[in-house]
């Protein structure tokens, strides 16, 4: 008796079985560097430019000035490296990396010329938005009304974001199918 309840604990437990998607991804495989999950099989170079703020020239200047073989895979990085990686994005300007490469040049609020990445970048964007909505400024009008900003023209394009599309004859809607037909 006892035998055949510990055999139906054993087939219950082997239908638990997760599906392939649900299933916890080995270690090594995902790197995470400033709160972004970067494939653990890309090159360094790659790898860092996937973050939002770091681009390819940006990741390339960093990866130079700490001296880090481009090419290597990041599973292959240590934590401290990580760390290192980590403070290089987040403050460039310790390691004598040109202003030019910088994505906030004379920021607004402080005048200083600045690196943003991740979340900072999306709400700074969203705030000097807004700013230009308070103001009334010409591209701020344009942002509030969905319209082009940087001067495209608007007389026949960017009508709607739905898809133009032909509907064929047999997929029309409201028609029915008729199978009897011989």
């Amino acid at each position: 008796m006892a035998e055949i309840a510990q055999e139906e604990k054993k087939q219950k437990e082997v239908k638990k079985v997760k599906p392939e998607y649900l299933k916890e991804k080995k270690s090594g495989e995902v790197v995470r560097i400033h709160s972004t999950d970067i494939d653990g099989s890309k090159n360094l170079l790659i790898g860092i430019s996937r973050i939002k703020g770091v681009g390819y020239a940006m990741a390339n200047a960093i990866v130079y000035k700490l001296g880090i073989d481009r090419k290597r895979k990041l599973t292959t990085l240590s934590d401290t490296e990580i760390e290192t990686i980590e403070n290089a994005i987040a403050n460039p300007d310790a390691l004598k990396i040109p202003h030019w490469m910088f994505n906030r040049q004379k920021d607004m609020d402080s005048g200083k010329d600045i690196h943003l990445h991740t979340i900072d970048l999306v709400m700074s964007k969203k705030s000097d938005i807004d700013m230009m909505g308070e103001t009334k400024s010409y591209k701020g009008l344009r942002h509030s009304r969905g319209q082009k900003v940087r001067g495209q023209r608007t007389a026949s394009t960017g009508r709607g974001k739905a898809a133009v599309g032909v509907i064929k004859k047999k997929n029309m809607p409201g028609q029915v199918k008729d199978d009897k037909k011989k």
